[in-house]
């Protein structure tokens, strides 16, 4: 068997790992990530936590690479959020990859040139928050720029079953598309349940898993439907679903009200545990600037009053 034969076999093996662990996880942490995996007997590092460009010892062609989100010193990781992710949100068809320092013959650089010769699928590893990552694959490395220092990244789509880079500007910008909308929900998500301590905004249950980060104005309204804290509240994905639905509503002083419709029903602990919210108060984040925004929550219990 060739080397690049091998090395096909342990990529797949690792996109196979790296989507088992997607399934089971919102994100991914190193407690994931650092173990690796098992091939043949040996364990095949997935990620160099140093390094953002990885190719394991096992391997012929570069297997990752990684854009870590900063924690910002004295500073909400999430303030800067918007800043972090720009070039993604505003790209096109593709996006840049920064090299590792100012060599482009260092070794990091080279295996980004030699993906990018042999069309060779990788996994990227984008940050959504300080430790924390969303796996894209495959990726491809679409562009080499030894005098400007970066490479240039076309993205696949998730469910492809080829591992060929797309060809035509429409499948490169469909793609993007997708990883933006992926982008957008997880880390509105994790700066939202991060805002709140992690912590569900109408019981305080602390258990980031069970919560989902609901938009107070949907995001398909451009003017006031951005992924901004202000317009985000955790909820449990059965009141998201009610909040959503307008069988919760919410006043812009944070007062809860549920509706006449549930208000009427009577259906066992799950709908009594819904109708014991109103006249409720949700709870709020540490910071002011986090708190729900009031215009929109009046906005929202305008909506929910029309529909009750």
């Amino acid at each position: 068997m060739s080397d690049q034969d091998f090395d096909t076999l342990i990529r797949m093996a690792a996109f196979e790992h790296v989507r088992q662990l997607a399934e089971v996880h919102d994100h991914l942490t190193a407690t994931e990530l650092k173990p690796g995996f098992i091939f043949g007997g040996e364990r095949v590092p997935l990620i160099n936590p140093q390094c953002g460009i990885f190719k394991p010892q096992q391997m012929k062609f570069l297997l990752s690479i990684k854009t870590v989100f900063p924690e910002p010193g004295g500073r909400v990781w999430y303030d800067d959020q918007r800043e972090v992710h720009r070039q993604i949100f505003e790209g096109d068809e593709t996006v840049d990859y920064a090299f590792m320092g100012q060599n482009p013959d260092a070794a990091d650089n080279r295996w980004l040139r030699e993906a990018y010769e042999n069309r060779i699928p990788i996994i990227y590893f984008l940050g959504i928050a300080p430790g924390r990552y969303k796996a894209m694959l495959p990726t491809f490395i679409f562009g080499w720029d030894g005098k400007a220092l970066k490479a240039r990244i076309a993205f696949g789509m998730p469910d492809q079953e080829t591992l060929a880079p797309p060809e035509s500007v429409l499948e490169r910008r469909y793609a993007l598309r997708a990883v933006k909308q992926r982008l957008h929900q997880a880390s509105f998500r994790e700066a939202v349940i991060t805002a709140y301590n992690g912590r569900y905004a109408l019981s305080g249950l602390p258990e980031s898993l069970l919560l989902d980060a609901a938009h107070i104005i949907a995001d398909k309204d451009e003017k006031l439907g951005q992924p901004v804290i202000p317009n985000g509240i955790p909820l449990s994905k059965i009141h998201h679903a009610a909040f959503d639905a307008h069988l919760i509503g919410i006043d812009p002083d944070y007062r809860l009200h549920v509706s006449a419709r549930l208000l009427g029903q009577n259906d066992g602990p799950m709908l009594e545990a819904l109708k014991r919210l109103n006249g409720g108060s949700i709870h709020l984040p540490s910071r002011v600037k986090d708190q729900p925004d009031r215009d929109r929550l009046a906005l929202r219990f305008e909506r929910f009053c029309a529909a009750a």
